[in-house]
Order: C-alpha cells, then sequence, then structure tokens
C-alpha cells in the first residue's frame, strides 16, 4: 500500500445535511476517491438532535476507514457522541476548556486566521493543529481574514504541530499551498461541489497533494 501523501485532505461537510442517510452515500463516494484525513461535520444551525443524527450516521462510516470524525464548535456532543475529536473558533470557547471537556486522548483543532500569534497560543493551551485562513474567496463561511501562504512556512519552519489551510481551496490551488508547509488543506465545496463528482474530486486532491 502507498505511503499516504505528506500534505493530506481534511473533508469538511456541508453546512446543511437534511437526510443524513442520503448523503451518507455521497461521503461513501468521496472517501472511496482515495486518501481523507479528517472529516468535520460542520453544521452550525443544526439543533442538537440533528447533529446527533448526523454524526450517529456518519461518524461509523468514516471510522471504518481510519477518517478522525471532528466535529465542529461542540466538545461537549463530540465527547457524548464518541467523536474523535473537536474544532473551535476564536469566537467559541477556549482550547484549554475544549481540552478539559473532550478529554486527552481527543483531537482539538484551533482556528487562528491568518495570526501565528493565536496559534501559539492555541500551541500552548494544548491544540493538536491550528488551522490559518481563509486563503481565497469561500462561500462557505463568512471569513474575517485572508492569510498568505507565508504564514504556513514560517509555521512548518518554526512549530511542531500540524498546520491545516482552510478557506476556498480548490484542486487548482491545493498545491501551492502543500509546497509552502500546510500538513493538511481543508476542502468543502472544492469536493462536494466539483463538476466530476466527491470521488473524482477526492482522487484529484491525492493526486496533487502526493505530487
Amino acid at each position: 500500500m502507498p505511503d499516504a501523501p505528506a500534505c493530506r485532505l481534511y473533508l469538511i461537510t456541508p453546512a446543511r445535511i437534511d437526510d443524513p442517510k442520503a448523503f451518507a452515500a455521497t461521503l461513501a463516494e468521496a472517501l472511496a476517491g482515495g486518501d481523507v484525513a479528517c472529516l468535520q461535520i460542520r453544521l452550525k444551525d443544526a439543533d442538537d438532535a440533528h447533529i446527533a443524527e448526523v454524526v450517529r450516521v456518519l461518524a461509523p462510516l468514516a471510522q471504518a476507514r481510519d477518517v478522525a470524525v471532528i466535529l465542529n464548535d461542540r466538545p461537549d456532543l463530540a465527547a457524548r457522541l464518541g467523536c474523535d475529536g473537536v474544532h473551535v473558533g476564536q469566537s467559541d470557547m477556549g482550547c484549554a476548556e475544549a481540552r478539559r471537556i473532550v478529554g486527552k486522548d481527543r483531537i482539538v483543532g484551533v482556528t487562528c486566521h491568518d495570526s501565528r500569534h493565536l496559534a501559539m497560543e492555541a500551541a500552548e493551551a494544548g491544540a493538536d493543529y491550528v488551522a490559518f485562513g481563509a486563503f481565497f474567496d469561500t462561500a462557505t463561511k463568512d471569513a474575517p481574514t485572508r492569510a498568505e501562504p507565508e504564514v504556513l512556512t514560517i509555521w512548518q519552519e518554526t512549530m511542531q504541530i500540524p498546520c491545516v489551510a482552510i478557506g476556498g481551496i480548490t484542486v487548482e490551488t491545493a498545491g501551492a499551498l502543500a509546497a509552502a508547509g500546510a500538513d493538511f488543506v481543508a476542502v468543502s465545496a472544492g469536493v462536494w461541489g466539483h463538476p466530476d463528482g466527491p470521488r473524482a474530486a477526492v482522487a484529484a486532491f491525492q493526486a496533487v497533494l502526493a505530487g
């Protein structure tokens, strides 16, 4: 079996999943396309019951393929629902509190926008990874900052914990961010909205990242 690429794909769900069982087939198709490190379940406007149902349906599918399941914003639900970790933003609870809730064995990731200072604070607080962005225009979320690839290079040269590049990343732009130093590229619309479908999209990302 070939080695995983140095930079790996971090997949983020669409903002809405109305029918988890129907979307499970789409997710399975995507995961069949190649290497995916993580699946972040990001449902900002859903209630707890719907989030729980989405996790119940999707998590076993991802985890069976050794894809870590990360829940956005909600360390309490991440711990209760058996997710592999949680991702918190700067307007959510702090990294240390998220760590306290999910425990030492789960992943905690932190959004750090374009700031190495915020990323260093997250690292000191026990984050397992930091996320920089947005690098490009994105319709997936309101991005308050625009990051430059240099932040990935400097982070890679000076810090040990992994960094994720996020924000409007496509097959055409992922390679430059990997070359700049991203350990992971986070993608949502670039997979789910790909004209050739999610399986082809993941395969294309893997080819670029492996190269």
